[in-house]
């Protein structure tokens, strides 16, 4: 028989499994220091804002937004109001500007990015050394001087007007008199625009759009079930079609809506206040629920609720923190945040009603050539699309500057895809364009997505660079507005306000497509 062991020398399982002290526990440390450095920023900011503020109070400067709603005092280069009533709508005009530049100029570039990549990549000696020299040259120029240099080309360009002296008679440059001008003035080319019958029209794309939609899937699944080819593209494109010229003819009949409308007028402007900031309160928290609800489904698996780590935890406090946080900015902070809300909504539905009540026996779009009006100054008329000169130096250097990077995010992106779907295309009989355009771009894209993000988002920030040649965007407008009512930390908070907007709002849509585009593991 085995002798016993002795009590001594028997593990005791308790000391094993026995918790350290929280001082030591690894969890309870990264809690506690996420938690001090958030506060410590907090507070940092906070000290920082109401220093700021006091002083400003001490110097008779007190800052709030009751300026908005004054008058602006300034006038606008350009713009959708180059004579504001108030200074919120002169920086509405220069964020309008700023969007503006930013969107073609995103368009743009992404164009002649993509065609200097394939170009790059080309077998032509021709191509793929002019794209070289293109790539090379401007993406190692600063783009304000690029801007500059631009501005100085378009400046130097010829008279909008030119005088006769053996006539005595004024004679427009053109150089297609009545449809084209380029002039040191700008560029102006006929304008096409929305008409009163344009909403109308647009029910009719939007009902025509979500037919086709639906239409396209019965037909993608039909395909995916019998195989085989399909008119997954044709049948559905002519519907559309027919929908927009059958709206173009008929959309008068929808001019009701207008009705509707205008009783949601009615409707949103009898809101009380104190019923905004309960529906603003619910909304915010039934948001939070729903973000955590999905999270958890998404740590879900037939086996149950997977362990959730720190960091989980945390992501769940954090969205219900930004829940109160939001309730106390529209109960305590910005207290008439809820009546800009009621009187918004309220135009935004009076607006539609008008559009929709005034649009009947209209077409839904119009067009004009551009004008010169002539005097001792002579300019371009509002009836034309013009494009300034500060607009057009501006643009020129944000689309070649930021062209070039996407050349080379295009190039990296189509080298990246294994030769062997090239291969595997051309043994398919697939023409070089037909590869290029069916198996290899849609493939590059995973990779190019997300570089091209940053750049949409540098396109977008770099815009703020239009006040060296005097666009009227949101910063040069915002600095005139300061320059007059001192409301400097006011503007500067509505400028970080807004570009924040702007950056997360193209984040969250390359993401969208970045995961659109991704390989879906089984």
């Amino acid at each position: 028989m085995a002798a016993a062991t002795p009590s001594s020398l028997v593990p005791d399982r308790a000391m094993h499994h026995k918790r350290p002290p929280f001082w030591r526990n690894v969890g309870v440390l990264k809690w506690v220091v996420q938690i001090v450095v958030l506060l410590l920023v907090i507070g940092a900011f906070w000290f920082l804002s109401t220093q700021a503020l006091s002083n400003l109070d001490d110097k008779g400067i007190p800052v709030d937004y009751n300026w908005m709603s004054g008058p602006a005092n300034i006038q606008l280069g350009e713009g959708i109001d180059t004579v504001p009533n108030s200074a919120g709508r002169a920086l509405w005009s220069g964020m309008v500007t700023t969007l503006r530049l930013a969107g073609a100029g995103i368009v743009a570039s992404t164009i002649l990015g993509v065609l200097i990549g394939l170009a790059r990549l080309s077998n032509n000696w021709l191509a793929n050394r002019a794209a070289g020299t293109f790539i090379e040259t401007l993406r190692n120029i600063p783009v304000l001087v690029q801007m500059l240099l631009w501005f100085a080309i378009l400046t130097s360009l010829g008279d909008l007007v030119n005088n006769d002296p053996e006539t005595a008679a004024n004679e427009e440059s053109g150089p297609i008199p009545g449809w084209l001008y380029i002039s040191k003035k700008g560029i102006s080319l006929p304008r096409f625009f929305w008409a009163d019958g344009f909403y109308q029209w647009l029910v009719f794309l939007i009902v025509g759009g979500a037919i086709a939609m639906f239409v396209r899937r019965r037909i993608q699944a039909k395909q995916n079930l019998v195989g085989g080819t399909a008119p997954t593209a044709s049948v559905p494109l002519a519907i559309f079609a027919a929908f927009a010229v059958v709206g173009w003819f008929i959309n008068p009949v929808v001019g009701g809506i207008g009705n509707v409308f205008d009783a949601m007028e009615s409707a949103w402007g009898s809101i009380p206040e104190s019923g905004m900031r309960i529906f603003l309160s619910v909304a915010a928290v039934a948001a939070a629920a729903l973000w955590i609800k999905r999270f958890l489904d998404s740590k879900r698996s037939p086996a149950g609720l997977a362990k959730l780590t720190d960091d989980d935890y945390f992501r769940m406090i954090f969205a219900g923190v930004a829940a109160l946080a939001f309730m106390a900015f529209a109960w305590r902070v910005w207290p008439g945040g809820a009546s800009w809300l009621i009187n918004s909504g309220s135009d935004f539905w009076g607006w539609l009603g008008d559009k929709f009540g005034n649009g009947r026996n209209a077409r839904p779009l119009d067009g004009m050539r551009p004008t010169i009006n002539e005097g001792r100054f002579s300019n371009y008329g509002p009836t034309g699309w013009t494009m300034t000169v500060f607009f057009g130096s501006l643009f020129l250097g944000l689309v070649l500057y930021t062209a070039s990077f996407i050349a080379e995010i295009v190039r990296g992106g189509i080298l990246a895809v294994p030769k062997g779907q090239t291969e595997a295309a051309m043994a398919l009989g697939l023409s070089r364009v037909q590869a290029l355009r069916k198996v290899i771009l849609p493939q590059a894209f995973r990779v190019i997505m997300p570089p091209l993000g940053n750049q949409y988002l540098n396109i977008t920030k770099n815009t703020s660079l239009a006040i060296a040649v005097g666009l009227s965007d949101v910063v040069q407008v915002g600095q005139t507005v300061y320059n007059k009512n001192n409301q400097t930390l006011a503007v500067f908070g509505i400028w970080m306000a807004f570009y924040l907007i702007c950056s997360l709002t193209i984040s969250a849509i390359v993401n969208f497509v970045n995961g659109r585009l991704a390989i879906v593991e089984r």
